[in-house]
């Protein structure tokens, strides 16, 4: 047997050798220990031995302790990235520990009631004190004590309640007043207390000690003790022992009812109730769910243990019974699965009673043998294999009619046993995975609360009157927890024991993203404790593949994004599918304390998100690259004069589905350039958000095109890389022009001027013309950038200078010139504006036939390339158009499709000069008061907007209107 040689379950000690004297020394030994026989990352040892406050010299300095570690301690291997501490785990305290722990569960699942005893108490006794004491590493306890003291305290419950089943109550009683003393929030601990005491004789003190348990639990918590606690204590009135082996033929006439006390501060979730109230009917009843939740068809209860489903009054709105129904209510971690599980059950009152059964990872034969005793069958009656007790506890419940909770249920191959067979019994599991393969069973998944639920659940909890006197506070509260149950009931417990804190004042400590799971923590009640076993749960592959997750902050994704399957995490609970996005993709999401966790975990575990995303970066930036050039065929710049390229793309639909592809992976690239930037990646981070560009121009999302052009920057700045600053200072030149900010875009052109030359100074040069005020300097302008384009044989540059000297000259031969290149080109888009110019010219020029022609088929296009807002400019120019004919009812209607796009797509530009079009035909229809209506709308954007001429247009306008009622 391996002998136990390093010590952390304490003081550090090495047994048989030196101790590491200086402080950093021990937490550096310390740390390699709590890993060993893995490689633990540089940074994370830093993080380690200094927090947050590591100095420059970290690196340089962290040789030298493990330099001078190596003189005490063999086996400190360097590896690729950090160093590896090689010795047996065995030989470490804590990982003894661990698999002690993990033996002794296994002894008990299957039956072995000493055995397992035994084991948790070999386990226990390798403890000497707090684990790390005398560690001088807040990060290092965080990361590993304080788990391990969970550990210690979790096993300590589980053996007492072997020796409890075992008789030894009398022996436990002091160990347990030593537990409550120390940590008077584990309710747990408390029942077992008063289980010990009843198994001593000692009744009277047992029953203080709930008295005890309970003041403890409101005055901390603001909290009444919970079901475990509280069967404890009724146990005790009623004279039995808390862990007696079978039931008695006295507690048979009890009604079975074996599930949990509903939760008094329940909220919502009316649509899953009524979905299991509907469900559960039997064929033919004319059930229906109250306002309040209940059934107005449920039965009383009244009806006699195993009536069954012929007693028509007893049944569920007696109807016909059909075959068991079996219900399945899945969702993530925290959301609230159990509550509802336990509040259907008081709703549903089936004639043969309810059993209970909290599944976690035991094994089906253990839960059998609870639910066979709880059944009515004596000990020595239940037989000893999973197929005799699948057939005795088959036997018992087909002629009853049960309703039967599962909770917490791993997967289909531990429920499939435990279902009744009784017709018209009711099954409700819950779990984290839906739990497909399980035959003939409906399933509902569980999501986060809604808005309003969110916020009465934290009123019920932390008080009605706190929440109501800070509204805003309370709001962000609810997001901050993501709507999630658990995380609500927590931050309200937290409220309710600190009378003295205002919302406002926990909503500054959970904005901490690092700090957030460390709040939602009360008593026994930790999001991260939740999320955590659903991560244990997992094999190693789908476990690396949430850490990999936790590189991503962005709010969906589909699976291309990490190149793998992510159905398993969804299986597990950890990720939601969203449904299939407009390029046909499924389309993944996870609530926002996963993704913190996964986050915590990466760093934990691979010492951050950096080498995930650095893998990802090349596919990334390659498909998003190739969605770019496919929108823009022969940009600049590019190499590629592709002649009808586009045009052929949009034969085969390959145009039309890179477009949907980045308007479907727009919020997940958007989050990618921060992801990349603050991971270090700044050559990625500054490429990713160029590439982006045409898509936020054609689809108006300025908000986007902002934020990722100052990311992009300030990427492209770190990383020195003078033609990348220049590009994204372009890019942004053309999102104030857009804005109709002259003055900034000419600002940011000219920061842009220094930093290149040739053919880029002239693609700057071009647009300097394009903001330029005054029409000879402009022209001026741009006739120098045509001939550095002419000069160069650059044919995209040509075509963007002709439209744009055609347009400030009102020249046709220009914009027909123009028209050729882009044709040339086999650039639909530029094709579409020039069109746009040349409908404009001939509108000025009183030729609106010409017009419209070019009008049309410039709609046409954008119709065929999906580009909604450029369509929305093409209406507007036919609104105008139908005006200049004599025909303003049939402007009515382009307009009106203008406003919907440009509203739709958030764009009050568009909107105010949509506006101004609608109100003058409806003027001109003597449709007043509408068209004030609209005025006084297109004032109100303008006025947001800042644009003076605008406004005054709008007034004129309004003037007008009034004339014409006059």
């Amino acid at each position: 047997m391996t002998v136990v040689r390093f010590r952390v379950l304490g003081p550090l000690r090495i047994d048989g050798g030196p101790e590491p004297g200086p402080a950093k020394h021990r937490a550096l030994l310390a740390a390699l220990l709590v890993s060993a026989g893995q490689a633990v990352p540089v940074e994370r040892l830093i993080t380690m031995l200094w927090g947050e406050r590591a100095p420059v010299s970290a690196e340089s300095v962290l040789r030298v302790y493990v330099s001078a570690l190596r003189k005490v301690v063999d086996g400190i291997a360097t590896v690729p990235g950090g160093y590896l501490l090689e010795v047996d785990p065995d030989e470490v305290d804590c990982h003894r520990f661990e698999r002690l722990v993990a033996r002794a569960r296994k002894a008990g699942q299957a039956g072995a009631v000493a055995e397992a005893a035994d084991g948790f108490r070999a386990a226990l006794s390798l403890w000497r004190g707090q684990a790390l004491e005398g560690i001088d590493s807040a990060e290092l306890r965080r990361a590993h004590g304080v788990p391990l003291e969970e550990l210690r305290l979790t096993a300590l419950e589980e053996r007492v309640e072997l020796d409890l089943r075992l008789g030894r109550g009398g022996e436990v009683v002091g160990e347990l007043r030593a537990l409550v003393g120390g940590y008077p929030l584990r309710e747990r601990a408390w029942g077992q207390l008063m289980a010990a005491l009843g198994q001593a004789g000692r009744r009277s003190e047992a029953l203080a000690v709930y008295q005890e348990a309970r003041r403890t639990l409101v005055e901390e918590l603001g909290l009444e003790p919970g079901p475990e606690l509280r069967e404890a204590h009724q146990r005790v009135l009623d004279g039995g022992e808390a862990y007696a082996g079978a039931v008695s033929p006295e507690e048979r006439k009890i009604p079975l009812n074996e599930t949990p006390p509903d939760i008094s501060d329940f909220t919502g979730r009316d649509d899953v109730l009524a979905w299991i109230i509907a469900s559960a009917r039997p064929h033919g009843s004319s059930t229906t769910p109250a306002q309040d939740g209940t059934s107005t068809g449920l039965p009383g209860a009244g009806a006699a243990e195993g009536s069954g489903d012929r007693a028509a009054s007893g049944g569920l709105g007696g109807g016909v019974v059909g075959a068991p129904v079996h219900l399945v209510v899945h969702g993530a971690p925290g959301c609230g699965k159990s509550a509802v599980a336990v509040r259907a059950a008081t709703l549903l009152d089936l004639p043969g009673g309810r059993l209970y059964a909290v599944l976690g990872a035991r094994a089906p034969g253990a839960v059998l043998e609870d639910l066979l005793r709880s059944l009515g069958c004596p000990d020595g009656s239940v037989p000893p294999t999973l197929d005799g007790r699948v057939r005795l506890y088959r036997r018992l419940t087909s002629g009853r009619r049960l309703l039967v909770v599962l909770d917490d249920a791993a997967d289909e191959t531990q429920v499939r046993p435990l279902l009744p067979t009784g017709p018209g019994s009711v099954t409700i599991v819950t779990s984290r995975s839906p739990l497909a393969g399980l035959e003939a069973a409906r399933a509902y998944e569980l999501g986060v609360l809604e808005a309003g639920e969110a916020l009465r659940l934290l009123a019920n909890v932390a008080g009605r009157d706190r929440v109501e006197a800070e509204p805003e506070a309370a709001r962000t509260l609810v997001r901050l927890c993501g709507a999630l149950p658990l995380a609500l009931r927590i931050a309200g417990s937290r409220l309710a024991r600190k009378q003295g804190w205002t919302l406002a004042h926990l909503v500054g400590r959970l904005a901490d993203e690092r700090r957030r799971l460390d709040e939602l923590s009360a008593g026994d009640l930790a999001v991260r404790g939740s999320l955590a076993l659903g991560y244990r749960g997992l094999a190693e592959p789908e476990r690396r593949l949430l850490r990999a997750l936790g590189a991503l902050t962005a709010p969906d994704f589909a699976s291309w994004v990490l190149g793998e399957d992510l159905e398993p995490l969804v299986e597990a609970g950890l990720l939601q599918s969203r449904g299939l996005d407009e390029a046909g993709q499924e389309r993944y999401g996870r609530h926002d304390l996963t993704r913190l966790y996964a986050a915590e975990r990466l760093a934990e575990e691979e010492g951050g998100p950096a080498g995930v995303l650095a893998g990802r970066a090349a596919e990334i930036l390659d498909r998003t690259r190739r969605a770019r050039v496919t929108l823009l065929p022969a940009e600049p710049g590019s190499g590629r004069t592709l002649v009808r390229t586009a045009e052929q793309l949009l034969e085969t639909g390959r145009l039309r589905q890179e477009a949907r592809w980045l308007s479907a992976e727009r919020r997940f690239l958007v989050a990618t350039v921060g992801d990349f930037f603050r991971a270090g990646l700044h050559e990625e981070a500054w490429r990713l958000a160029f590439y982006l560009t045409p898509l936020f121009e054609l689809g108006g999302h300025h908000d986007d095109w902002h934020a990722t052009t100052a990311t992009g920057l300030d990427a492209a700045r770190a990383a020195g890389h003078r033609q990348g600053e220049a590009l994204l200072l372009r890019g942004l030149a053309d999102l104030h022009r857009a804005e109709g900010r002259n003055d900034a875009a000419a600002a940011a052109l000219r920061a842009a001027q220094p930093l290149v030359e040739g053919l880029e100074q002239a693609r700057i040069t071009l647009r300097l013309g394009l903001v330029e005020q005054r029409p000879a300097e402009a022209e001026r302008v741009l006739r120098r950038a045509l001939r550095v384009f002419e000069q160069a044989a650059d044919q995209r540059g040509r075509a963007d200078t002709l439209r744009a000297l055609g347009a400030l000259r009102q020249d046709q031969r220009l914009l027909e010139e123009s028209l050729a290149a882009y044709r040339e080109l086999g650039d639909p888009r530029g094709q579409a504006e020039s069109l746009l110019d040349l409908a404009r010219l001939h509108l000025d020029a009183g030729r609106p036939a010409e017009a419209g022609d070019c009008a049309r088929r410039r709609i046409a296009v954008n119709q065929r390339l999906g580009d909604r807002l450029p369509e929305a400019v093409g209406l507007l120019v036919l609104a105008r158009i139908a005006r200049a004919q004599g025909s303003p009812q049939d402007a009515v209607a382009p307009a009106r499709q203008a406003l919907e796009t440009f509203t739709a797509y958030g764009d009050r530009r568009g909107a105010g000069n949509a506006l101004l079009v609608l109100s003058t035909v409806l003027i001109d229809l003597h449709e007043i008061d509408e068209a004030v209506e609209m005025l006084t709308r297109a004032m109100g954007e303008f006025d947001v907007l800042g644009d003076k001429q605008g406004r005054i247009e709008a007034e004129r306008l309004a003037q007008e209107a009034h004339q014409r009622r006059i």
